[in-house]
């Protein structure tokens, strides 16, 4: 057999190999190394081993394919409980989808950006809306609960991602750095600094708990009965 022949009969293999699940999950591995705008069809068969064309088996086009990534993170964040209190799985559902957002930061911007959503996607925010109204909440409110949660996780998450330091050292190295030679110029900056960034178990992620909280908190005040 010919080395063409041979490798045309490997890429046969591999194409019965491929199923809509699989490819997809390749896709997202390479989202999650290069970013979305650096996943192409193209690049993706390559992975693969088969010609993009074969893909087309599995997926309609590029859109079909990110519908589903898209969808196979909703999966992964995990709905609310039935009969869970609303606070309690709020929060949960918030962790989730921050833990998630940081192992496939492509997502983020993506998550409401889908006019196909999938059916995890579907499930997932039909739970959410459930847990919310078996909570007490009106519909409005419900949507403007949604609407804040959804803000916040996703907002913390972007600006996790987009920071230019990881870890308590390197946050300090960094503050340090900014603040060298600005003397008292910048008194506000020099507080934060060294009263709170720079001191002992100062870290950024504690943040995203604290921001819940007072997310939470004014929730559960906009739930109780106005007089």
């Amino acid at each position: 057999m010919s080395d063409e022949a041979a490798n045309e009969s490997s890429n046969v293999r591999r194409t019965r190999r491929l199923d809509r699940a699989s490819v997809v999950a390749a896709a997202m591995g390479m989202a999650d190394e290069g970013g979305i705008d650096g996943l192409t069809m193209r690049k993706l068969g390559r992975s693969l081993g088969v010609e993009a064309m074969s893909l087309y088996n599995h997926v309609a086009n590029k859109e079909d394919l990110i519908d589903a990534m898209v969808d196979e993170v909703f999966d992964m964040i995990g709905d609310p409980i039935p009969g869970e209190p609303w606070r309690e799985a709020m929060t949960t559902r918030a962790q989730s989808t921050r833990s998630v957002l940081r192992t496939h930061p492509w997502a983020t911007p993506l998550l409401d950006s889908r006019t196909s959503p999938g059916a995890a996607t579907m499930r997932h925010l039909d739970a959410t809306l459930g847990c919310l109204r078996n909570g007490g909440f009106s519909v409005p409110l419900t949507a403007h609960a949604i609407a804040l949660l959804d803000a916040y996780v996703y907002g913390f998450s972007l600006q996790e991602a987009g920071l230019p330091f990881e870890g308590r050292d390197e946050t300090v190295d960094l503050a340090e750095a900014i603040m060298e030679g600005l003397g008292e110029s910048h008194p506000h900056l020099a507080e934060l600094v060294s009263e709170h960034i720079t001191r002992e178990g100062y870290d950024f992620a504690d943040e995203f708990d604290f921001g819940l909280e007072v997310v939470l908190d004014g929730l559960e005040r906009a739930l109780q009965p106005q007089d």
